[in-house]
């Protein structure tokens, strides 16, 4: 089990530009430039944390985008070491849920690195001010629900984060960071 930290709060937003096995679209951090928020989750397959809010994942990032906040999904998981978080089977996860944003894969890992992600899930919410580049606002967890623990997965903490934003108000501390497994580095 790993924990997110990393990344500071008020950090620019990592460029990325990485493939869509679903579509074979390629996407860009630029993509995303007309939006008041942008929410970056790392996921992957197999991981029993991201199994477990699957479909809440999707209904939230529903939810959101309706409000204007453009979401994201990457994979940096090897495929090497766990073929089921390669491209075909991300695609196939992607249509399995009904994903209502693009999941992306990271094959070099180098966005996993330039975020500083560690876990999956993990959530990074940037805002974006006219005419400034996107800004980390939020980087914690879903919600206080694990797999086993019986909490239902409500997104509360993923979903006030988003609220705030929205608002204009800051989201009050403490920003508990998101548990899950470790990304999968390549040998």
């Amino acid at each position: 089990m790993a924990k997110s930290g990393g990344l500071p709060l008020g950090s620019p937003a990592p460029h990325f530009e990485l493939p869509e096995p679903l579509t074979d679209k390629v996407w860009k951090l630029e993509d995303f430039e007309s939006h008041s928020g942008l929410l970056v989750m790392f996921l992957c397959n197999h991981c029993p944390f991201v199994v477990h809010l699957k479909n809440d994942i999707a209904r939230l990032a529903r939810d959101y985008k309706e409000k204007g906040v453009a979401v994201v999904a990457i994979s940096s998981n090897s495929e090497v070491t766990y073929p089921q978080d390669g491209p075909k089977f991300m695609a196939e996860d992607a249509k399995t849920f009904d994903y209502p944003f693009p999941y992306l894969y990271d094959k070099s890992q180098d966005i996993a690195r330039a975020f500083q992600a560690v876990c999956t899930p993990e959530f990074f919410l940037f805002k974006k001010d006219e005419g400034k580049p996107f800004e980390l606002f939020y980087h914690g967890r879903f919600d206080e629900s694990r797999p086993g623990n019986n909490v239902p997965v409500t997104g509360s903490d993923l979903s006030l984060a988003v609220d705030c934003l929205l608002s204009g108000r800051p989201f009050p501390n403490p920003q508990r960071p998101s548990i899950g497994c470790g990304i999968k580095w390549h040998p």
